[in-house]
């Protein structure tokens, strides 16, 4: 790709499947390591990157060549099974279907890595949900209540 010049910056969040709180805190600095490797080998660039028992934040600097939904699905695939050979959870581990993915120009990335690196402070004060509802909402992202996030009861 000779003469291709880009800055596409996507802020991607996903969520364990069920909103279960199954990634134990102990864990995070490998997992977005490991996370972090599996960007980083498709020469993209990770931004960013946090975690909470329940859900995950990436900020990434994307290849134009590349698709959004091919890169969550590597990440999701491959954290899936590196959090089961470590044996950190019992039982089934998955993320949840689908992804949020949010566009940010250059000028913006300082707030937002700001906001990643603070997630255990900022989910003190608010859930996962409402920080979810919320993204979308700012961007302006149409979206289905019932489709946002699949627990046991729905």
């Amino acid at each position: 790709m000779a003469n291709t010049y880009t800055q596409i910056y996507i802020h991607v969040v996903f969520a364990v499947e069920g909103r279960q709180s199954l990634i134990a805190p102990e864990h995070n600095d490998e997992l977005q390591k490991y996370i972090t490797g599996i960007v980083t080998a498709q020469k993209h660039k990770m931004i960013a990157i946090n975690n909470m028992p329940d859900h995950l934040h990436l900020l990434v600097g994307l290849r134009p060549d590349a698709a959004l939904s091919d890169l969550v699905r590597d990440v999701k695939a491959g954290s899936s099974k590196f959090i089961k050979e470590k044996h950190w959870v019992t039982g089934r581990f998955s993320w949840q279907e689908g992804f949020g993915a949010f566009s940010h120009a250059r000028s913006q990335l300082d707030p937002v890595i700001r906001y990643i690196q603070n997630q255990q402070k900022h989910h003190a004060k608010q859930s996962f949900r409402d920080e979810y509802v919320e993204l979308l909402e700012t961007f302006g992202v149409e979206y289905d209540q019932k489709y946002i996030f699949k627990t046991d009861e729905n």
